[in-house]
């Protein structure tokens, strides 16, 4: 009698696992360092990772040729995992894992980025002409609201913490973060908002959280506030955030992604002196790949060894 038959744990196996479109140098080397192999044929595959280079909407239709194979796994490359949505709802029977907590540092990062640029006033300094008076204020011991808390927005923490300021946590349910002062639902946003100098976003975009910040929103922040966000676009209304840059309802605005995205070249946002846009650069390719190798590699040994997955992804909940 084997071990298996005597109810141990099953044994390992080296997992056989498809990369889509195609396989890569980076991905295939990460998975053998994960135990695993490299297959050529999705259909005789047992998990597939899914690569940069393939276009969301097209998953569905790749995996649909799928429907009878031994596939049970798929890797996506991206935290956020609204744009893969009509694959994951149409095949619920598939363990489903993203990249999510994977580039959270090099977000994070930005994050902080762009928040100390708009404190210290270098969107108008960078199109100054002349020398100006002097002005700025600093990070250390503000207010600050981060709304999420996945990978990216515990990191945003940790990283404002250095600065000593009092960092608020809004997020779906309100399990404490234990990094932050203090955390609230998300029913509570307005409450968070009221004395916030800085707002960073950082949330998961579901049917939820679309347009979580809008004009109600705006108008519970002080003129001195400023708002950053590293996460999707579709979270703030822009046309809200327009006006409330105008009639000086926010002292600054700092996005990394935008809605519509890419943002049109004749929209107000890029002449408002007040705004400071970076192109979703918060994690450059450079930056990705080497990390999300590093996740693939995790997942795959974790797979051959029959233990739970990382960054698995919650079907209810949308990422």
């Amino acid at each position: 009698m084997n071990r298996t038959q005597l109810g141990d744990a099953p044994a390992p196996f080296p997992p056989r696992i498809a990369v889509l479109p195609r396989p890569t140098p980076e991905l295939t080397t990460a998975i053998s360092r994960g135990g695993g192999v490299t297959v050529a044929d999705p259909a005789e595959a047992d998990g597939v990772v899914v690569d940069f280079a393939l276009d969301p909407m097209d998953l569905d239709t790749e995996l649909r040729t799928l429907d009878r194979s031994g596939v049970r796994w798929v890797q996506l490359p991206r935290s956020g995992v609204d744009l893969f949505l009509p694959a994951i709802v149409r095949r619920p029977d598939l363990t489903w894992t993203s990249a999510k907590g994977c580039y959270a540092e090099s977000v994070a990062e930005h994050a902080l980025t762009l928040v100390l640029a708009l404190l210290r006033d270098v969107p108008e300094r960078a199109r100054a002409a002349c020398w100006g008076e002097p002005s700025g204020r600093s990070l250390h011991g503000s207010r600050a609201v981060v709304v999420g808390a996945g990978g990216v927005g515990l990191e945003t923490v940790r990283l404002l913490k250095c600065f000593s300021s009092h960092v608020t946590v809004v997020r779906r349910r309100p399990i404490d973060v234990v990094t932050a002062d203090r955390t609230l639902g998300v029913d509570e946003l307005p409450e968070a908002l009221a004395d916030a100098d800085i707002v960073i976003v950082a949330a998961a975009l579901t049917s939820r959280t679309r347009t979580l910040l809008g004009q109600r929103e705006f108008q519970c922040l002080g003129p001195n506030a400023i708002l950053v966000n590293i996460a999707r676009g579709e979270l703030i209304d822009t046309d809200a955030l327009v006006s409330a840059l105008e009639a000086g309802q926010l002292a600054g605005v700092g996005l990394d992604v935008t809605d519509p995205e890419p943002l049109p070249h004749d929209h107000r946002l890029w002449r408002h002196p007040r705004a400071l846009i970076t192109p979703h650069t918060a994690d450059t390719m450079a930056m990705r790949l080497p990390r999300f190798a590093e996740r693939v590699t995790e997942n795959v040994q974790r797979f051959g060894h029959h233990r739970p997955l990382t960054g698995a992804v919650d079907t209810a909940a949308g990422y």
